[in-house]
């Protein structure tokens, strides 16, 4: 039968999703719990492959096994073998033709800001300090040119391999709550660091480093000025997957 997760996840110290040759990743430590819990050697697939140090609150995971486990009971008796940082929030049941990356029609991640000359402890992992106020009407007017169908080369980080770099954002929230504030991009899909570098260039024109035009430039020529910046993976969390 094929299991469907949903998985929430600190990054801080996991290098990453995907297995890597040496590093500790989610990927890794879930199926090293199945291992345990099943005593079978299980592949998973997950929605995306999340970054270094980014964050999940609705990864989702699909695997095929033999067990005799019900569906809703894979969750809890994860639980008490995954570590506190990595924990399945559901199990379910899904048909043999699901795929937890292929059949996802809508992807949100979140982008988490705060404003001031200190980082507040109790949430310094999970959100990017920023000196000063920016300009939330500046922001807002550059979320409305990124929106839409575009070629986003220029907001895609060197290293990646893929060649259709045509995505879709439908849409970008700006909310605002005293020194924090939360960005949410939705979309098809994503490239390599590109909610990042988007949250980046919304600052840079926000702050007066960057014009709008600068940005249209971006989408238009498939280049990027230095002024805009990758933001730190910390502030980055998975928020929701849609079906």
């Amino acid at each position: 039968m094929r299991i469907l997760l949903t998985l929430s996840y600190d990054g801080t110290d996991f290098c990453g999703y995907q297995i890597q040759p040496n590093g500790r990743t989610v990927e890794e430590t879930l199926e090293n719990a199945l291992y345990t819990l099943t005593g079978e050697k299980i592949k998973t697939y997950a929605s995306g492959r999340t970054d270094s140090g980014v964050h999940a609150v609705c990864q989702k995971v699909h695997f095929d096994t033999q067990s005799s486990i019900p569906p809703e009971n894979f969750a809890p008796a994860l639980n008490a073998i995954l570590p506190s940082d990595v924990k399945v929030s559901k199990s379910k049941r899904v048909s043999k033709n699901f795929n937890a990356r292929f059949s996802a029609k809508k992807k949100t991640y979140r982008y988490s800001l705060m404003i001031g000359d200190y980082e507040e402890p109790t949430v310094s992992r999970y959100k990017t300090l920023i000196k000063t106020e920016p300009n939330l009407s500046l922001m807002k007017e550059c979320a409305k040119l990124i929106e839409g169908e575009h070629d986003f080369k220029a907001f895609m980080a060197s290293g990646s391999s893929v060649q259709d770099t045509v995505r879709t954002v439908h849409s970008i929230k700006v909310v605002k709550k005293g020194r924090f504030i939360d960005v949410y991009v939705s979309g098809n899909g994503f490239l390599y660091n590109m909610v990042r570098i988007i949250v980046g260039a919304m600052l840079a024109v926000a702050d007066g480093k960057a014009t709008i035009k600068e940005i249209e430039d971006m989408l238009n020529r498939m280049e990027r000025p230095i002024k805009v910046k990758t933001m730190p993976a910390k502030g980055l969390t998975l928020y929701s997957v849609i079906y």
